[in-house]
């Protein structure tokens, strides 16, 4: 099948971005890359990252509410004590 040309994929802007080169050869030109596993290892290692940026992003967000509680927590003690104290 061949490739939709008026159609432009983040994964293209991607690679265009990283190296303009590399880029042109494997679509306009249709050169096959000559360690393809290379590819496929950063993929998955990509991949990966992502799936680790991810869960980094949830506990950062955890600990942010975590915090927010304990600071409203400590005001309404503070708020207690020193109005029934």
């Amino acid at each position: 099948m061949a490739k939709d040309r008026s159609l432009v994929r983040a994964s293209d802007i991607g690679s265009w971005a990283f190296c303009h080169r590399a880029w042109w050869l494997a679509n306009v030109r249709g050169v096959v890359h000559q360690r393809p596993e290379v590819l496929a290892h950063g993929n998955q290692v990509h991949t990966a990252h992502g799936r680790q940026v991810r869960r980094v992003q949830r506990l950062r967000t955890a600990g942010l509410w975590l915090i927010a509680i304990a600071l409203i927590l400590a005001g309404l003690a503070l708020a207690a004590w020193v109005f029934w104290g």
